[in-house]
């Protein structure tokens, strides 16, 4: 053993090795991305032995080599970010029904905020909608501790297991005991059998009543209550403490993730402030399925409650269902404060600065209404005794807007402002369906060239339904190369298949570059740097029926121009293949220059491709050294000739 710091996702990886692990696989995808690349580099070091590691096509082909690696004993581990769950959904709603073997569990990262991400959507929604059992951390020590306790649970019940961490878990520090060496346990074989693992409708009907006796039972385990929890398993109700503070406490605090940790470190500041009434506290660590025993037990004696959480009102409703019960059955009601009586935050992260206001504002709307105060007068009295943890105020300073932008030097700069200026001496309207990728960020002004995007691969498809209603306006849709294999295909077969008259614009920089830089099918390199046979685009496409494929180098404008022009002049699904290496996997070329004195400062390097490497002093144009690579965009923009290539 060694005491090392740990990233969250790092600690989560080494869990899942610690667990004997055998096979992983996922999608990259912020903030779950580091789990896999743990692994990978453990493995690839001979500290992890007998372990696979993939980067799969994407999260639906992931998913389905867990499940098939899990039926035959051994113990998988599946990675995604929320979104990615959405696309594993066909595979996951049938693997509980059918069950495992090995112990199967499912990383999947919730992004609050949302920082890097298309949604907020909340995973625990998603585990009671597939009836799957949940696990949500507080912290990197909790989240540690819940991967192994997932295996387990699984393995014990045959079924899939959720792990759920947010973005603050996974990439928050902190110092853990970890194996030095560690060991796949090895897996006992498939054992065919038609009547487990074909699912049938009847089989399906057998899998759903297992599935309501499992729950049942790890409902029991959640809440400490099972026979099951002896000395051979993991107490799982210590996943959901309660802290008594205060004789009779009348109120009740419970969070869900990583606001248990904001919530008592708010407490805390609280009680520095001024004398707290007794409260008592819960986390719910176990969210699906809810411990209904345990948090009936904890509502006892409360007369109100607060709940925070990320994201929806999971637990919240969950209390509210509870207080009917025990309505229903004499007890005494509670009163459930939260996102849906407006005293928790609606949507993004929560903070310890605003739950320190919230939980302020709890225990003193609580005491003036016992004073009699209401309506007006009782909003009034609130604000009176509230002040926020920090009475400084921000500094008076106009600080620079920074928008995202693409890289100095990106190749995807170049194919959008080719791809617009095709459009422009065709004199044609166009409508630029964008992606998930670094390329989204095409949005942006100057380039201004994506005009939708809503999912991976969604482009190629949205595409062909504007033209539908459109005919007389060109369609153009943009595609990285990693999200073409991921999940761009069926698109493209779509288009062929009816007839559509769309232009793909393949972005291929030769790497998932948005989350890392991680290989994907194209490139001829595995994630444990394994050569395989790159899969063509080119290839892919004329197998689709593409009849018109276009090449260019993004760099190379009027070439660029020349593709494009011709691909939208073809009547029927045409693609332009731009080709060019991601900056950050190549060596820079030596920076260009400006010619001061024949610079005019009409400023069309800068508001016609916005690279980040071009400033102006006012009157003149110029090239920061420490960004530009030299690719040479600008040269060709400069329309008097005064940016030179070194």
């Amino acid at each position: 053993m060694a005491k090392r710091l740990l990233m969250g996702n790092e600690a989560f990886a080494h869990a899942a090795l610690e667990s004997g692990v055998g096979v992983v696989a996922g999608y990259p995808g912020t903030p779950s991305s580091e789990v896999i690349e743990t692994i990978a580099a453990r493995v690839a070091d001979g500290s992890a032995q007998g372990a696979h590691v993939e980067w799969s096509t994407n999260e639906k082909a992931a998913l389905e080599v867990v499940a098939g690696a899990s039926y035959a004993g051994a113990r998988t581990l599946f990675t995604c970010k929320q979104v990615g769950l959405n696309v594993a959904s066909d595979p996951l709603m049938s693997l509980n029904y059918v069950g495992v073997k090995g112990g199967c569990v499912l990383f999947v990262a919730d992004d609050p905020g949302p920082i890097s991400s298309q949604t907020e959507q909340d995973t625990r929604r998603f585990a009671s909608f597939a009836k799957v059992p949940v696990f949500d951390p507080a912290d990197v020590e909790q989240g540690f501790a819940m991967m192994k306790a997932a295996f387990d649970l699984s393995e014990r019940y045959s079924a899939p297991v959720i792990v759920r961490p947010t973005t603050r878990v996974c990439h928050s520090s902190t110092f853990l005991d970890v194996r030095d060496r560690t060991d796949a346990r090895p897996a006992d074989g498939f054992v065919k059998d038609d009547s487990k693992w074909v699912i049938f409708p009847a089989r399906a009907y057998r899998g759903h009543l297992e599935i309501q006796e499992r729950l049942a039972c790890i409902e029991e385990e959640f809440s400490g209550n099972s026979s099951s929890c002896s000395s051979e398993h993991e107490d799982l109700s210590l996943f959901n403490p309660v802290i008594e503070c205060g004789d009779a406490p009348r109120f009740g605090i419970v969070c869900g993730g990583v606001s248990t940790a904001y919530a008592l470190e708010a407490l805390e500041f609280l009680s520095q402030r001024a004398a707290l009434p007794s409260y008592r506290f819960m986390q719910i660590g176990t969210p699906f399925p809810f411990p209904d025993k345990a948090a009936s037990a904890f509502l006892e004696g409360l007369e109100r409650v607060i709940v925070f959480e990320e994201l929806d009102h999971v637990i919240e409703d969950e209390l509210v269902r509870l207080v009917g019960l025990r309505a229903m059955q004499g007890l005494s009601p509670t009163r459930v404060c939260g996102r849906r009586s407006g005293d928790a935050r609606a949507a993004g992260e929560n903070s310890v600065e605003d739950i320190f206001e919230r939980l302020e504002r709890f225990f003193a709307r609580a005491e003036l209404e016992e004073e009699g105060l209401s309506g007006l007068d009782l909003e009034a009295a609130i604000e009176e005794q509230v002040a926020p943890l920090s009475e400084a105020q921000p500094a008076s300073v106009d600080l620079p807007v920074r928008p995202p932008v693409l890289c100095a030097g990106c190749p995807h700069r170049g194919a959008f402002y080719a791809a617009k200026q095709a459009l422009r001496k065709m004199r044609a309207r166009g409508v630029f369906s964008g992606d998930i990728g670094c390329y989204t960020l095409g949005n942006a002004a100057p380039l201004d060239a994506v005009d939708t995007c809503l999912c991976m691969g969604a482009g190629i498809t949205m595409a062909q339904g504007l033209g539908i209603v459109e005919p007389d306006v060109r369609q153009i849709a943009f595609v990285g190369d990693s999200t073409f294999f991921a999940s761009g295909l069926t698109g493209v077969a779509n288009a062929v298949y009816n007839q559509h008259d769309i232009t793909v614009c393949v972005l291929d920089n030769s790497t998932t570059a948005m989350t890392g830089g991680q290989p994907h099918p194209g490139i001829g390199r595995t994630l444990m740097g394994a050569q395989s046979e790159p899969l063509s685009i080119e290839a892919a496409l004329e197998a689709l029926g593409v009849a018109c494929i276009e090449h260019a180098n993004p760099h190379r404008f009027e070439e660029s121009v020349s593709a494009v022009m011709c691909a939208v002049k073809h009547v029927g699904p045409s693609a332009v293949i731009f080709r060019a290496p991601c900056v950050n996997l190549i060596k820079s070329e030596a920076p260009v220059s400006i010619d001061a004195e024949g610079c005019t400062g009409c400023r069309k390097c800068i508001t016609s491709i916005g690279c980040p490497a071009i400033g102006f002093d006012g009157t003149k144009a110029y090239i920061d050294e420490t960004l530009c690579v030299g690719c040479g965009l600008c040269v060709q923009v400069c329309p008097f000739d005064v940016i030179k290539q070194n």
